[in-house]
């Protein structure tokens, strides 16, 4: 090797020897300067806010317990007009949704032939009187001659049984007239119920037989849900106890209570059929489908609502807000109730009034620090996105 390649090749050594010095002594500056930052600025930890909406608190409540029901309204009071005597069906005027009281004429059957039957009948017990009247007058004559000694006491007692045979056939000839005389008054169909016309089930001029079915009436001022339960839960049940409903089509709660229960079982299923009686709203109709509780027990206990109590730990447990501060609570949980709506649950292992976290808010860590927002402007911890 030449003389000048070993300079070259010490010079290349010298300088990257004095690059290694510097690069060492910047890191070693940056260090002491991150370490003088972190003596002056520490880290603060994240402060979250919660709004109404994140917290609920922790009281004594009456929990009704009950059972879950379901089924359809159905009308306490309801009639099927029927075509009593055949014929032809007239004056049917009135259609689904019309209003009827009781009494109204709903429509007729041509009558025609059921008043010449009448007048028929009237006529046969018109004659079956005179015929009455003529025995009368002989056996009145007998009686006096017997009397006199003109005739015999045969005479007399064949012309008794002639006047009883008379007065026989006027009774079953005015019979006969009472039974053609219903019959004209069946031609008239009358709404035997006040209410609402829920089915038209025949047309004006069509030829009726009787038992046809000619219009249906519900009356929807009173109004009960059907419901059929296990052996095991009607067992719980009372007259009078109350429920609240969810009703199809109607926005609020309908309440109810139980009017009736069937003493016999359902053959087949073995279900026990409960009748509630449904307070009278408007907008309720027949058939619409219903669901709720049967409250069967209440008690009142400390609880919180349901959602509020974790189970991602080996214990449940309910996050509280202590002195600014997360904090988690083990809880031993009870009976449940539902309280306006919303299922709460009784617990053991937190104070009356203490601050809870609903579900919504998520899982926070223990000794996170948080505020309430201003109602101008609520923030939640879902919103936030702060975890752990």
């Amino acid at each position: 090797m030449s003389s000048t390649t070993r300079r070259t090749l010490t010079v290349v050594l010298v300088l990257l020897a004095l690059a290694a010095a510097v690069a060492l002594g910047w890191r070693g500056y940056s260090a002491r300067q991150a370490a003088k930052q972190a003596q002056i600025a520490p880290t603060k930890d994240p402060v979250i806010e919660l709004g109404a909406i994140d917290l609920a608190t922790a009281q004594v409540r009456e929990l009704t317990s009950g059972l879950p029901i379901t089924g359809s309204l159905k009308a306490v009071n309801t009639a099927v007009v029927k075509a009593r005597v055949p014929g032809e069906l007239q004056g049917l005027t009135v259609r689904e949704g019309d209003t009827v009281q009781a009494g109204q004429v709903i429509a007729r059957v041509e009558a025609t032939e059921y008043a010449e039957r009448l007048r028929q009948a009237q006529q046969q017990a018109d004659a079956a009187r005179a015929q009455v009247d003529i025995a009368q007058r002989q056996y009145d004559n007998n009686a006096a001659l017997v009397n006199q000694g003109f005739i015999s006491r045969t005479a007399l007692d064949n012309s008794l049984a002639s006047l009883n045979t008379a007065r026989a056939n006027l009774r079953a000839a005015q019979h006969g007239a009472e039974v053609v005389r219903k019959s004209l008054s069946d031609t008239v169909l009358r709404a035997p119920i006040a209410g609402q016309i829920s089915q038209r089930l025949a047309q004006p001029g069509e030829r009726v037989a009787p038992e046809a079915r000619i219009v249906e009436i519900v009356d929807l001022s009173r109004l009960e849900l059907e419901v059929a339960l296990s052996p095991a839960d009607a067992g719980a049940v009372r007259v009078g106890q109350p429920a609240s409903l969810t009703i199809e089509g109607v926005p609020q709660p309908v309440n109810a209570s139980v009017a009736r229960i069937n003493p016999s079982a359902q053959a087949g299923s073995r279900s026990v059929l409960v009748y509630l009686s449904v307070a009278t709203q408007p907008g309720l109709r027949q058939g619409l489908f219903a669901q709720g509780q049967l409250a069967t027990e209440t008690q009142r206990a400390l609880a919180v609502p349901l959602n509020a109590v974790r189970t991602d730990k080996p214990l449940p447990y309910i996050q509280v807000v202590d002195n600014g501060r997360i904090a988690h609570r083990t809880v031993q949980m009870g009976a449940r109730g539902e309280v306006d709506g919303e299922t709460w649950v009784a617990v053991q292992g937190v104070t009356d009034g203490a601050r809870v976290l609903r579900g919504a808010a998520g899982v926070l860590r223990e000794g996170t620090q948080v505020k309430l927002a201003s109602p101008a402007a609520p923030a939640s911890a879902a919103q936030n996105g702060a975890r752990p």
